[in-house]
């Protein structure tokens, strides 16, 4: 059976990150795993610091070197098994799901997740990994992710709350429309009011494509809100989420207008930090 995989670290996320895959464990009655990669180079403390001296110095400190290696590796072990186990505990106490995995991986953490893709339903991701503690920037590891594993991912940013209804981003790409057909079928946001919103012209064109949207939709049993807004991409969308009071955004990966920005470089980065709630990315 596929799983919500979590991505646990030292972050200040990994709480919020914990209460969305909770969340939406329960809601797709899928098992929860919970993972943490120490990466390689967390875990040595190797350098080249011999130089030039000589044979007995340079034996002694490559052994006090390799000693060090070692302490630094259990440390980083304990300190993981240490982040799973509060995070199950919190997972088992807050919230009804039971069906909690554990583990642990080294290496990179993008080659840690394309390894468990065949498994993974949904991953869920913090927004800033635990180098970035004042959560004023996104991981600089999320874009690499973003562009290489193709599964759903639900970004959390430092506080999480279920959300009351959703919006998608959409522009009648074939992704946003693979978005649509997901939303529609998906137990994630049954009964849920979904506002489907695209930035662009008031043409016959786009009048069209948000009715198709909004059909597909009404027929998987859902409220459905339909809007055309101006201006920029992301102000656009985020000033009718917050008029609207909406819990979270979900948006395709890969579309053939300006919401291909936001996963292109720097508009990529814009829309994430000025994301207030989760956000939801289709593959």
């Amino acid at each position: 059976m596929s799983n919500v995989i979590a991505c646990i670290d030292g972050s200040s996320a990994m709480a919020a990150v914990v209460e969305s895959a909770a969340w939406a464990s329960s809601r797709l009655t899928a098992p929860l795993t919970l993972l943490h990669v120490i990466e390689e180079g967390h875990a040595s403390a190797r350098q080249d610091m011999t130089g030039n001296i000589g044979l007995g110095s340079r034996e002694k400190l490559l052994e006090e070197l390799a000693e060090l290696d070692a302490k630094k590796g259990k440390l980083l072990l304990e300190h993981g098994h240490q982040l799973l186990d509060e995070a199950k505990r919190q997972v088992l106490e807050k919230s009804q799901v039971t069906d909690v995995a554990m583990r642990q991986r080294h290496g990179e953490l993008v080659e840690s997740l394309l390894a468990l893709e065949h498994e993974t339903r949904l991953l869920v991701m913090g927004t800033h990994g635990e180098d970035h503690g004042d959560g004023s920037h996104i991981g600089s590891q999320l874009e690499t992710v973003l562009r290489r594993v193709h599964k759903p991912i639900l970004l959390t940013p430092d506080s999480f709350a279920a959300p009351q209804s959703v919006m998608l981003a959409y522009d009648g790409s074939a992704s946003t429309k693979k978005g649509i057909e997901l939303l529609a079928k998906s137990p994630l946001f049954s009964g849920l009011p979904v506002h489907v919103v695209m930035v662009g012209a008031e043409s016959d064109t786009n009048k069209a494509t948000l009715d198709w949207a909004r059909d597909a939709l009404q027929q998987g049993g859902h409220q459905v809100e339909t809007a055309i807004v101006a201006g920029d991409v992301e102000p656009a969308l985020h000033q009718y989420q917050d008029k609207n009071d909406i819990g979270m955004m979900v948006m395709g990966a890969y579309g053939h207008s300006k919401i291909r920005q936001f996963l292109v470089g720097s508009t990529t980065t814009a829309m994430i930090e000025a994301s207030k709630t989760p956000l939801l990315i289709l593959r």
